[in-house]
């Protein structure tokens, strides 16, 4: 089996890293931190670049492209803790372009190509636990289509999104719904979060609504393995980059007249965490691999990945801060940067223990050990 990338999908990566490295510096994110943890002009160069397109159709606008590229993408983004929410462009895509209705996807789809729209997923509520099945919020139908009421919390870039997709319970089960900023009835209060992003409380009261799909829950399903496995590649890329500083900074650190890198301890818990990177590297390749699979079997692989992804994170955050030592938890340094973004991604779309529990639940009885 051939796990080579091809050469576009090399020239993808390039370019990515190229502007990562040049256009969104450490200095440039910490303004972006201070203006509220979202950049409009920022997400502008990544649609100029062709990412808000990646994996729109190309009957839409888009490229047309697959799991793969986004997966190189989100790496690379990665790298730099770029807080701009890519991920959240590529859940829309994917949920759009499977579940909704021909006219819904030509109305948004190639607005969210061109990075003319932001749409994210406003599902979280307070009761649910990271459980999609767990939804409160109403819809109603009304005059030429639909009015919900809800409250969802977390919303990632949610103030500065041009739509958001809502789940809510109609006629006894769940459908998912798109929501227009600036829609009757609609309120949205941002915030920052711990790693210098941005989310925001959404209340609708009585707002119109358009039909998405009907089976909201397989949609919802869908976008979160989608979510789960653009995390797992963004996870890879910041800890590439904790792995890369922290053997740097042992390079440079010197006691009793030679580099702390010279001391056999160390040496080995550097090499913990890059078995650690490794790890969490091919399990980021399986996730967006399974991504085509059918559910059952994508579910149980996503929820298979999260958890290793979860598992290394959390190592390679916590090692190299020790590693490190005060330095390490100091705002002017990145390191602290990339230790705060790993904590919180490691309870994005559910935390480790929630997903151990969720591989736990789709085991067979011989659990995958005899015929």
């Amino acid at each position: 089996m051939d796990f080579d990338f091809s050469d576009d999908q090399e020239q993808l990566r390039d370019a990515v890293r190229r502007w990562v490295d040049k256009a969104y510096g450490f200095e440039r994110r910490r303004a972006i931190v201070a203006g509220g943890g979202f950049d409009r002009a920022a997400y502008g160069e990544l649609a100029g670049l062709g990412l808000t397109a990646l994996t729109v159709p190309e009957a839409h606008g888009g490229l047309g492209q697959g799991a793969v590229d986004a997966m190189l993408a989100m790496e690379e983004l990665g790298r730099g803790i770029v807080l701009e929410p890519l991920a959240q462009t590529f859940i829309a895509t994917g949920v759009l372009a499977r579940c909704a209705a021909d006219a819904v996807q030509a109305a948004w789809l190639p607005r969210i190509a061109s990075g003319a729209a932001l749409v994210v997923l406003a599902q979280q509520e307070r009761k649910a636990r990271y459980r999609l099945d767990v939804c409160e919020s109403k819809a109603a139908s009304a005059q030429g289509g639909y009015a919900l009421t809800a409250h969802k919390s977390i919303v990632n870039a949610g103030d500065q999104a041009d739509a958001w997709l809502v789940p809510a319970q109609l006629g006894g089960a769940i459908a998912l719904f798109l929501v227009e900023k600036g829609a009757r009835g609609v309120k949205c209060q941002g915030y920052g979060l711990q790693d210098g992003g941005r989310a925001a409380e959404l209340q609708l009261a009585d707002a119109p609504a358009t039909l998405v799909t009907q089976d909201g829950l397989a949609a919802l399903e869908l976008a979160q393995d989608i979510g789960i496995a653009a995390t797992c590649a963004y996870a890879v890329g910041v800890m590439d980059q904790t792995v890369r500083l922290t053997a740097d900074y042992l390079n440079q650190r010197r006691q009793f007249g030679v580099p702390i890198a010279s001391f056999q301890a160390l040496r080995h818990r550097m090499a913990d965490m890059k078995m650690q990177l490794e790890l969490a590297r091919s399990m980021s390749y399986y996730a967006s691999l399974k991504l085509g699979a059918p559910a059952d079997e994508r579910r149980q692989a996503l929820s298979r990945a999260k958890v290793q992804l979860g598992q290394s994170m959390r190592f390679v955050g916590q090692q190299s801060v020790q590693l490190h030592g005060g330095i390490g938890v100091t705002d002017e340094y990145i390191g602290s940067h990339y230790f705060k973004t790993l904590t919180l991604l490691e309870m994005t779309w559910g935390d480790t223990l929630h997903h151990l529990g969720e591989v736990s639940s789709r085991m067979q009885e011989t659990a995958g050990v005899f015929a």
